[in-house]
């Protein structure tokens, strides 16, 4: 199954300079999440949300290079079920004339 969570937003504290680590800025993000689908068990997209929001907002990081591993990290850390996820963060504010953003991918490694 493929999870789509698309157009999350929220303010967070994220970036380095001076205004940024000051006020809240308006960050978005699109996950997609693969998980083996077994009757019974599945993955509350909502707490994903939930958990995605609460984190960024503890961790108030400097760069979105940081935020978006760590955040990749943690969500499969977090649901072990998942067997690969796609994280775009992007802070659409940041510059006058352009949204910027970064995507990555990551599957859970099988030993």
């Amino acid at each position: 199954m493929r999870i789509l969570i698309k157009e999350l937003r929220f303010e967070t504290i994220i970036g380095i300079l001076e205004k940024e680590r000051l006020t809240p800025q308006p960050v978005v993000l699109h996950v997609t999440i693969d998980y083996a689908y077994q009757t019974g068990s599945f993955i509350d997209y909502a707490e994903v949300v939930t958990f995605l929001e609460e984190t960024m907002q503890r961790e108030r990081y400097y760069l979105i290079e940081e935020a978006i591993e760590d955040l990749v990290q943690k969500v499969l850390e977090k649901y072990p079920s998942i067997e690969k996820v796609k994280l775009t963060l992007l802070k659409p504010t940041i510059l006058a004339n352009a949204v910027v953003g970064l995507t990555q991918k990551s599957k859970r490694n099988k030993n």
